[in-house]
């Protein structure tokens, strides 16, 4: 009969964490990122130090973007790995809350230990403690409640024998893959406990495949062979069950176009012939055009956001067929659903559906929307150089590197034009959450040390998170960003005009303020310890990257852009509608100008959810 062992709640906790393998023979979670404050530090941080390498602690220099590392990390190894985020009670642990929502949107593991209240109330209220006056068990933690895919309350140490097991569950199941928020009381961290030795056995964690029920997949091929001009859409789900081979060989086999969302973009190489593009609000010219046409739309592995459907009006016609791992994606907008996983369901679909093959795919329009796309991306500037040029350039000096972002004008840009290599796309744009990028190349180059990663990011989004530079610099982990500095909020900027408003408070030249500033982003970058350098020109930017790959730190590359809409930077050829509300009423002609565009448009939108 197994014997128990002594040990505090916080000692249990990261033991058994340290035996949670993968099928390849790895930790599940690699390590924690750690902040300490009173809440997490006397216990949890005690385990810590205890356990180890056996399960590794590092440093960071904020909560949230400890966190969008940990998610870049995740995604970056195809959610087969993940790490751990813990911060002391109170401010630290809130500051999670917003990664925890970046990763519930992008379906990305992350687990989050979030110091909390004593659970005996003895001391209440205690520094940092939020209180409620009508529940007593409420604490600031229950925000994340409705942005993480588990939530749980660790009040006495055995609730860990059941809270873990459900945490890693969530976190290893394809549909509901998300992340984990283990609100864990400071008193219980402490607290001795007689747990079961077998509860400290390694366990390994298989990643399913469900295959799906019979008759969907009957009713799916039917569907398929009754179309005429179908298109397939590529989502992140594609990446994540490593279903690439299997979508090459059934949109080659069929002839069927794959257009890419935002998570999906790079599944197939741009190089693919069956390869047309970004598709949606960001879309390439000859994917939206393709997706009008088509009379049946394959939605594998995606979500079906706005930006991919153009606010449901580019195929509002089309049938859709949505294959997905997750029942509630496979249901949205009407489609009919093949509950299963990617890799399974399309390796399925090309055996049932066997010499089936359409004339759909025009490799006409493809080469010239590529064609295009070069032209766009190699015009010489006419002042400061456009987004899509600085695109152009970092494209020819690092084809095969690794191009990532999160918001701002470059996460549309780059989808538009980056040509991608296999795998060569990291981009965060469920949340499109400024300040993930410099944390979150950290991350992805922690994941794929092998491949070089481009972090593009403008003056906006490292303003407001740039400080893990230093943790980067700390931990020798480098990484390029190419820093476009346009002076301001230059997309919103966009949007504001394109919705009818007046320039307002996003570049800094339209706020109420007395002073411009004159930021030195070499300087503040090089204060941390980055390698840090001005671009003169496009020309020079490329030197610098090609300089950069030499270095063992990450490596700023600053440029100044030009907050005008350029060659590649929204082309109404291109891209779809994208429904942002426009008021209804104004005094001025341009607004009621673009109130009757925003009408037009929304009357075309599909209603069916």
């Amino acid at each position: 009969m197994s014997g128990t062992i002594r040990l505090t709640a916080a000692q249990a906790m990261v033991r058994w964490l340290s035996v949670q393998m993968t099928e390849d023979g790895e930790r599940f979670i690699e390590g924690v990122w750690a902040i300490f404050g009173h809440g997490n530090v006397a216990g949890l941080g005690e385990a810590l130090h205890g356990i180890g390498e056996a399960l590794p602690t590092w440093r960071g220099q904020n909560e949230q973007t400890m966190a969008h590392a940990a998610i870049a990390y995740a995604k970056g190894k195809g959610r087969r790995r993940a790490q751990a985020v813990t911060a002391s009670i109170g401010p630290g642990s809130t500051n999670m809350v917003t990664a925890a929502a970046l990763a519930h949107v992008n379906r990305l593991p992350v687990l989050l230990i979030a110091g909390d209240v004593f659970a005996t109330r003895r001391p209440d209220p205690v520094l940092q403690q939020v209180e409620s006056f009508v529940d007593g068990t409420v604490s600031a933690n229950d925000c994340f409640r409705p942005v993480v895919r588990y939530f749980d309350r660790i009040t006495r140490p055995e609730h860990l024998l059941t809270a873990l097991p459900r945490a890693l569950r969530v976190m290893t199941d394809p549909a509901d893959c998300g992340p984990v928020c283990l609100s864990f009381c400071q008193d219980v961290q402490a607290e001795a406990h007689d747990w079961p030795e077998a509860f400290f056995q390694p366990r390994t964690w298989r990643i399913r495949r469900p295959a799906g029920d019979a008759d969907e997949l009957a009713a799916a091929a039917a569907l398929i062979r009754a179309a005429r001009s179908p298109i397939l859409i590529c989502g992140g789900g594609v990446i994540y069950s490593g279903a690439e081979e299997a979508l090459d060989k059934f949109a080659s086999q069929l002839n069927i176009p794959v257009i890419e969302t935002q998570a999906g973009k790079s599944a197939l190489a741009q190089a693919h012939p069956m390869n047309f593009g970004a598709a949606g609000v960001d879309g390439s010219a000859t994917a939206n055009a393709a997706a009008q046409s088509a009379d049946l739309v394959i939605a594998v592995g995606t979500r079906l956001q706005d930006f991919t459907t153009g606010s449901r009006t580019l195929f509002p016609q089309a049938r859709i067929l949505a294959l997905n791992v997750q029942p509630c994606d496979a249901g949205k907008h009407g489609a009919t659903s093949l509950v299963a996983d990617a890799r399974v369901a399309l390796e399925a679909l090309s055996a049932e559906l066997g010499d089936l093959r359409f004339d759909a795919a025009d490799p006409r329009a493809r080469d010239a929307w590529l064609a295009a796309v070069d032209a766009h991306c190699t015009t010489t500037p006419e002042g400061l150089p456009t987004d899509a040029q600085v695109i152009g350039a970092v494209q020819a000096a690092a084809p095969d590197g690794i191009a990532m972002c999160a918001a701002g004008t470059m996460p549309g840009a780059l989808k538009l034009l980056w040509q991608a290599s296999q795998h060569g796309y990291h981009m965060e744009y469920g949340y499109s959450c400024m300040g993930y990028e410099v944390a979150g190349a950290m991350g992805l180059k922690l994941a794929r040390p092998d491949r070089e990663v481009l972090c593009f990011v403008g003056d906006g989004s490292y303003m407001m998170a740039n400080s893990e530079l230093a943790t980067a610099v700390m931990r020798r982990i480098p990484f390029t960003v190419i820093l476009t500095d346009n002076r301001g909020y230059g997309c919103i900027n966009r949007l504001q005009a394109h919705s009818g408003g007046a320039a307002f408070n996003n570049m800094y030249v339209d706020c109420r303020i007395e002073t411009q500033p004159q930021i030195d982003y070499v300087a503040h970058a090089a204060s941390m310890g980055a390698h840090a350098v001005k671009a003169g020109d496009l020309a020079d930017l490329q030197d610098q990257i090609h300089a950069a790959r030499d270095r063992d730190v990450p490596t700023v590359i600053v440029i100044d852009t030009t907050a005008r809409p350029g060659p590649g930077d929204g082309l109404e050829t291109a891209g779809h509608f994208w429904d942002v509300a426009v008021p209804a009423v104004g005094n001025t002609e341009k607004l009621k100008q673009a109130y009757a565009r925003y009408i037009e448009h929304v009357a075309q939108q599909a209603l069916i959810n």
